[in-house]
């Protein structure tokens, strides 16, 4: 057993100012102690905004993607490294997919043992906060909740009035009180908050966020709480083994392409890949990768940039042809099409897959997927059902239908895909799907692009080892 301080921040739903409470929090502690950061769901972009803050990388812990065994796992892997671990939840306390509620944050705090902070929205409303609080405390006796943040408090009274019946009716301490403020969320589009990547003062609006808990939280007891979360069990042990091997896989990283959950890269590395990351935007195609990975993003904000790099769409398209494996997600897959039709514009991609991309003004996608593998190819068994996400606003405007050449490997029994009833676009060694998969619920992924990789390095060593034997000869 070992001891591991940790607090999860929740609310009632979401835009309860969870993330604002958990990057300022984050970026407090991170002055003084070793913070590691989780985020409880499949988000990428509140991971970037709480890795920025804790100045190392988020994980992510979800109960839909991931088996338990392996979300504790990497909870005390990961979080043995830090001081204190900072959870962020998503949604409502108890929100999931079903009744029960097997994916929501209270069932990731009782897997974890942390003890939880609720946020309570306070606008229009006194006497029935405590209502409130009370059926959350209610609900479910073996969630820990240990303290409440009162937020959108109108004026001093409002707050007093509220405390005194929470005090009185829950038995909680109120451990912030934050008022009505202006000026303090983080930007938002499409897909939710602006990534910190592309946001040009986000150290700034970390900072804003640490000056609000440290001017309206009461810190000293949030580190109390934290600090008497019951010890865990540490075995490192369970996180998967892999078998070691040397490739070189590149992976696309820019302000276009960003989302990647740092367990799939970490993984890859633990296996023997080196990892080689490049820009979109300006970078060539490196000539020593064995595979190319491109993950999420928001290609339709960059598509001037990323159209305007031709040598390297040329690159790529070339090297998808010579049988290069490409495994990409969402932007991945709209990287790799023909081209992507934004605002009555067009700007050609890599044209690897047969697709014409469009952009909508309202989700095409959003939601948790489970995909049946119902046809071969480089990455994944038939028959295997995949765990994943997505949520993108593109949508196939045009395409030439599947060939004996490019062909959907996956069938939706769950989620919206490509066309609503497949995902997972093959074409050679190319696989690119809308749904993102996470590393330790798909165990079988790493190891299968880095033998794709090996088989692609060994088949290029002897092309080449033969080309300059022919050459010797016809001297």
């Amino acid at each position: 057993m070992r001891e591991f301080p940790r607090i999860a921040i929740s609310g009632l739903s979401g835009d309860a100012g969870k993330t604002l409470i958990s990057v300022g929090l984050s970026r407090i502690w991170t002055r003084q102690k070793r913070v590691i950061c989780f985020k409880k769901g499949p988000d990428y972009i509140d991971m970037a905004w709480l890795s920025l803050a804790a100045k190392h990388p988020c994980y992510n812990l979800d109960l839909f993607l991931i088996p338990k065994n392996q979300v504790y796992a990497s909870f005390v892997c990961n979080a043995s490294k830090a001081d204190v671990a900072v959870i962020e939840g998503n949604r409502g306390l108890y929100d999931g997919l079903d009744i029960e509620g097997s994916v929501s944050t209270a069932e990731l705090a009782k897997l974890l043992k942390t003890p939880v902070i609720l946020i309570i929205n306070c606008s229009k409303m006194t006497r029935t906060t405590a209502a409130i609080i009370l059926g959350c405390l209610n609900f479910d006796f073996k969630v820990t909740i240990k303290g409440v943040i009162l937020n959108q408090l109108a004026h001093a009274r409002h707050q007093k009035i509220i405390t005194a019946c929470i005090e009185k009716y829950c038995h909680l301490p109120v451990v912030g009180n934050i008022p009505k403020l202006k000026n303090i969320t983080f930007p938002g589009r499409h897909l939710g908050l602006v990534p910190p990547q592309e946001h040009p003062q986000a150290e700034e609006a970390i900072e804003n966020a640490a000056e609000v808990v440290a001017k309206y939280l009461d810190l000293e007891k949030i580190w109390e709480i934290a600090s008497q979360a019951s010890p865990l069990k540490f075995k490192p042990q369970e996180m998967p083994e892999y078998g070691k091997t040397s490739v070189n896989i590149g992976i696309i990283r820019d302000s276009a392409f960003q989302f990647y959950y740092p367990e799939n890269i970490e993984i890859l590395k633990k296996a023997g890949a080196k990892v080689i990351e490049f820009s979109a935007l300006k970078d060539a195609l490196p000539s020593t990768i064995d595979a190319l990975y491109i993950g999420g993003g928001f290609p339709e904000t960059h598509a001037q940039w990323l159209s305007a790099n031709k040598g390297l769409r040329q690159a790529i398209k070339k090297a998808a042809e010579d049988g290069l494996p490409i495994y990409a997600e969402c932007g991945g897959l709209m990287y790799l099409s023909e081209k992507l039709v934004n605002k009555d514009k067009s700007y050609p991609m890599a044209g690897v897959l047969p697709l014409v991309i469009g952009v909508s003004k309202k989700p095409q996608g959003h939601g948790y997927t489970i995909l049946e593998v119902e046809k071969a190819n480089p990455y994944f068994k038939l028959g295997q059902c995949l765990r994943g996400h997505e949520f993108h606003y593109s949508y196939v405007l045009g395409w030439s239908g599947e060939d004996k050449d490019t062909y959907f490997a996956f069938k939706m029994k769950r989620g919206y895909g490509i066309d609503g009833k497949h995902d997972g676009l093959c074409y050679k060694n190319v696989l690119a799907a809308y749904a993102h998969l996470h590393a330790l619920g798909t165990p079988n992924w790493a190891s299968a692009l880095i033998k794709q990789a090996l088989a692609y390095r060994n088949r290029t060593v002897l092309a080449s080892a033969f080309k300059k034997g022919t050459k010797i000869l016809s001297i």
